[in-house]
C-alpha cells in the first residue's frame, strides 16, 4: 500500500509532491526498524542498513515505472545534451524532491530519537569521508554538543580529491546498479540520503531548532551532487529498460545509448562542480 502512494505520471506533473512521499517513507522506515528490531541483540546493530532497506522497498515500484517511462521517451527523441535535461527534467525533479524528503525525514528522527543505532553506520561513513577523527566525530553526535578543539580535516586540495574520488566511486556504483538492477539503484541513493542526514544531525548538535540551517549547510552542495547521481541513474535505467524490451541493435537502442552517454558525461561535470562547492563555497558561509 505505502509503495503506491503516488502515481509516476502524477509525480512528473507535480514533482514537489515527492518530497512528502520521501518524508513518509523515511519516517515509516525508521519507526518500523526501531519497533521491530530494537530488542534483537544481533539485528539491532544493523539498524542503519535495515532503515535504508525498508526505504528501498517502498520506493522501488515508483522508480521502476519512472525508468520505464523515460526509456520510452528517450527512444522517441534524438537530441543534444541540454535538450536531454529538458526532456527528462520532470523525472529528475521528482527524484530530487524524493531525495530531499528522505534527508529531512531521516535527519528529523536522528535528532529526536534517544539512540543513535539507526544512524551509526551512516555516521561512521560521514566521518571517514571527511577524514575526521571517527571517535570524536561520533561522540559529538551522541552527546549532541559541539566538538571541542579543531577537527582533523585534511587540507582543501586533499579534501577536494577525496570527496570527488568518493563521489565518482558512488557514481560508478549508481550506474552499475541502474544497469544491472534497474530500480535497485534507489539503494545507493537512499543510503547517501541517510549519510547526509547523519551529517546534518552532527551540525545541528541534536537540536531541532538548528535543523533548518543544518539542512541549508549540506544541501548547498548536496543538491547538485545528488542531481549528478540521479542523472547517472537515469542513464543506466533507460539502457536497462531498452535491453529488457529487446531493442539491442535497433535504431531506437542507439538513440538511447547516445543519450545515456551524454547524460553520464554531464553527471561527471556536475559532480566535480558539487565537490568544488563543498570544499570552497560552503565553508564561506559555515565555519
Amino acid at each position: 500500500m505505502l509503495e503506491m502512494l503516488i502515481n509516476p505520471l502524477k509525480a512528473e506533473r507535480k514533482p514537489w509532491e515527492m518530497f512528502f512521499i520521501g518524508l513518509v517513507y523515511a519516517s515509516v522506515s525508521i519507526l518500523l526498524v526501531g519497533w521491530i528490531f530494537s530488542k534483537d541483540a544481533v539485528l539491532r546493530s544493523y539498524s542503519g542498513i535495515l532503515v535504508v532497506m525498508f526505504t528501498v522497498m517502498f520506493s522501488i515500484p515508483f522508480i521502476f515505472y519512472i525508468f520505464r517511462l523515460e526509456e520510452k521517451r528517450s527512444a522517441q527523441e534524438n537530441s543534444g545534451m541540454f535538450e536531454l535535461l529538458k526532456h527528462h527534467r520532470f523525472a529528475l525533479w521528482a527524484f530530487l524532491w524524493l531525495f530531499v524528503g528522505f534527508v529531512v525525514g531521516y535527519a528529523f528522527w536522528y535528532i529526536i530519537l534517544p539512540t543513535t543505532l539507526s544512524a551509526e553506520a551512516q555516521l561512521m561513513t560521514f566521518c571517514n569521508i571527511n577524514q575526521a577523527g571517527n571517535e570524536a566525530c561520533i561522540d559529538q553526535f551522541r552527546k549532541g554538543v559541539e566538538q571541542s578543539g579543531p577537527t582533523a580535516f585534511a587540507s582543501n586540495k586533499e579534501r577536494l580529491f577525496l570527496i570527488f574520488a568518493n563521489n565518482i566511486y558512488v557514481l560508478i556504483f549508481t550506474l552499475i546498479f541502474s544497469l544491472l538492477f534497474g530500480a535497485g539503484v534507489i539503494f545507493i541513493l537512499a543510503w547517501n540520503a541517510s549519510v547526509i542526514a547523519a551529517a546534518i544531525s552532527i551540525f545541528s548538535t541534536s537540536s531541532l531548532n538548528s535543523l533548518p540551517i543544518a539542512l541549508f549547510r549540506y544541501l548547498i552542495h548536496g543538491i547538485p551532487e545528488i542531481a549528478a547521481y540521479f542523472v547517472a541513474a537515469l542513464a543506466g535505467g533507460i539502457i536497462s529498460f531498452a535491453v529488457i524490451r529487446r531493442e539491442v541493435g535497433t535504431e531506437k537502442f542507439w538513440k538511447v545509448l547516445q543519450d545515456s552517454l551524454n547524460l553520464i558525461i554531464l553527471a561527471v561535470v556536475i559532480l566535480f562542480i558539487a565537490a568544488m562547492m563543498e570544499v570552497f563555497v560552503t565553508p564561506i558561509f559555515f565555519r
